[in-house]
């Protein structure tokens, strides 16, 4: 007879802290079920964010401490995910078949943003969820040729555009309704209303996430993202440049202004790697990432070397993430992808889906 219990189990599976989320499974809710049969256990873990890539190690790491307890011999753990839908600011409601929005942002061009927010999406695509990536940046919309999509977007209604697919990955964009370079000459009302359109007018799919790839700065755009589009967190790329440290506070004290929740940083560019000898120099500096992440009390995501790579996949309309699956940048990306998730994964779930709508007739 066993002299295992629930209680001595999950004591067991509560030393493992997962390092996404930084808390034991326990604690974190993931933890479903105990089945205990005589010696044998079964142990089902349901995440709240998708871990393909760390999904072995997870459940390898629960056998062997439930292994451990008295009265165990034999342990099997199966590891899934479910993505709930997350709260997002009060006067706004979620918008239908999508069930996170991820904002990427940074507070100046160049810091690599945009390459961010597309291998940052299809990196949660090979994590195991369904992702979307809006192109915001109407001025200069860069996501259809580094997705590698030509062509304009059907309407099936005349009303409402499908969106456009590449890498498993579903994307709209300004720029797959205009020529490559044709210069989008509008003022601020007019991009926010584009926006706006782009947004709730393209037939998303049934998301677990959706990636927008904001422009540069804090004006227009972004402010019409913080009060008509139902963001659940923010994630901020920069350099470990000062200059563009300096913007990348400027763009996290406005999202935490408008109450959007600041996922954490990626620092971009931390070290560039030569091509030739492959030697590593921190030519932009270094620890301005993980200095700006301490000072404000939030997550340093990940750090991305400035690789030749990483921007010659980009250019050719195959990211890093699909074009070397198996690489180290690639490991990165998925890395940074898990901890977004995971962080997203902790806050506030929305239950408004789960309420019945109340109507009122006066009859």
């Amino acid at each position: 007879m066993s002299t295992a219990s629930k209680d001595t189990i999950e004591a067991a599976i509560a030393s493992y802290i997962e390092p996404h989320l930084e808390r034991d499974l326990v604690a974190a809710k993931a933890v479903k079920s105990i089945e205990i049969n005589g010696e044998r256990v079964a142990i089902d873990i349901v995440l709240g964010f998708p871990a393909q890539g760390v999904a072995n190690t997870i459940a390898a790491a629960v056998k062997e401490r439930a292994e451990s307890v008295d009265g165990v011999q034999e342990v099997s753990v199966k590891v899934s995910w479910a993505i709930q839908a997350h709260s997002v600011q009060k006067s706004l409601k979620p918008i239908d078949q999508v069930k996170n929005i991820i904002a990427v942002a940074s507070g100046k061009g160049g810091v690599g943003k945009s390459t961010t927010a597309v291998n940052l999406a299809l990196a949660l695509v090979a994590e195991g969820a369904r992702v979307g990536l809006l192109d915001a940046d109407v001025y200069g919309p860069s996501q259809p040729r580094m997705l590698g999509i030509s062509g304009q977007p059907e309407s099936k209604d005349g009303k409402t555009l499908e969106p456009m697919l590449s890498h498993q990955l579903q994307a709209m964009s300004i720029g797959f309704l205009i020529e490559e370079e044709t210069p989008m000459i509008w003022r601020g009302p007019m991009v926010t209303q584009a926006l706006e359109q782009l947004l709730k007018d393209t037939n998303w799919s049934d998301l677990d996430y959706l990636v927008i790839d904001l422009p540069p700065g804090t004006g227009d755009t972004q402010l019409t993202l913080a009060q008509k589009v139902p963001v659940s967190g923010a994630l901020i790329v920069t350099t470990p440049q000062d200059i563009a440290l300096l913007d990348a506070r400027r763009g996290l004290k406005m999202f935490q202004k408008v109450e959007v929740p600041v996922l954490g940083i990626v620092e971009n560019m931390s070290i560039h790697i030569c091509s030739k000898c492959g030697h590593e120099e921190p030519i932009f500096g270094q620890g301005g990432g993980a200095a700006m992440a301490e000072q404000y009390g939030i997550k340093l995501l990940g750090s991305l070397p400035l690789d030749i790579q990483i921007r010659e996949e980009t250019d050719s309309g195959k990211p890093s993430v699909v074009a070397q699956p198996d690489s180290r940048i690639t490991g990165i990306y998925r890395d940074i992808a898990r901890k977004t998730a995971a962080k997203l994964s902790l806050q506030t779930k929305d239950y408004a889906a789960k309420f019945p709508r109340i109507v009122i007739q006066n009859n």
